[in-house]
């Protein structure tokens, strides 16, 4: 694997490096779960959409990320490593995808604009449906206390802690290939689990860990 870069804070651990190279260092259902969030391919990390219209991008620099979803090689290596997964934009990549009777539905609650009323995920689970409200559009897309997003693709922390409460038992071990805002880590410290969670963009990482680092000092403050 090429140069990594690691940083750990209790039970996370965070990778700044290739999630292909990093899976490949794991044996067989190393993770009992992955909750990833991979490229949609829909080019959402150069523009943001806003009242009907595109318009270049204010909360983060405009990259080509998100211009194809990942390579057939990225989901042998994630079946191989996580023993259930749940993927965010599922509805995106279902040539890589079982059939599933089990979705999850983020229903954003966006109103009339251009963006979409919700996102799907993909489980590997056999339940039924799951759905969860909440609002994410606008000013109202990002966490509290926060100036601005510091993902185009950032989710909020309590879905994240949603999928945990609903799909996993305490004590496994999570694995998230596409970091970006790091939401997963800080739901994941907050619900007790351990996470290897990787990004590839350098500033992303950076930004992300700030993020966490902040979370976590706050909890100091009171």
């Amino acid at each position: 694997m090429n140069e990594c870069k690691k940083e750990k804070r209790g039970g996370i651990c965070f990778y700044n490096c290739d999630n292909i190279e990093f899976m490949k260092t794991k044996p067989d259902n190393y993770y009992d779960l992955a909750i990833v969030d991979p490229p949609y391919g829909i080019g959402a990390g150069s523009v943001s959409f806003k009242s009907g219209t595109r318009k270049k991008s204010t909360i983060h620099r405009q990259t080509d990320w998100d211009n194809a979803i990942p390579l057939i090689e990225y989901w042998e290596q994630l079946f191989r490593v996580s023993k259930n997964q749940i993927v965010w934009g599922g509805n995106y990549m279902t040539e890589h995808l079982k059939p599933s009777k089990c979705w999850v539905v983020w229903n954003k609650k966006t109103g009339d604009n251009s963006y979409g009323d919700g996102e799907l995920a993909w489980t590997s689970f056999d339940k039924t449906i799951k759905i969860y409200d909440k609002y994410w559009s606008g000013a109202n897309a990002k966490e509290k206390n926060q100036i601005d997003r510091i993902h185009p693709t950032q989710k909020p922390v309590n879905l994240y802690r949603y999928l945990l409460q609903t799909f996993a038992d305490k004590g496994m071990k999570i694995l998230d290939t596409h970091g970006g805002s790091f939401s997963n880590a800080i739901a994941c410290d907050m619900e007790g689990f351990y996470l290897d969670i990787c990004e590839i963009d350098a500033e992303y990482f950076k930004n992300g860990l700030n993020e966490f680092d902040m979370y976590k000092s706050q909890l100091k403050l009171f």
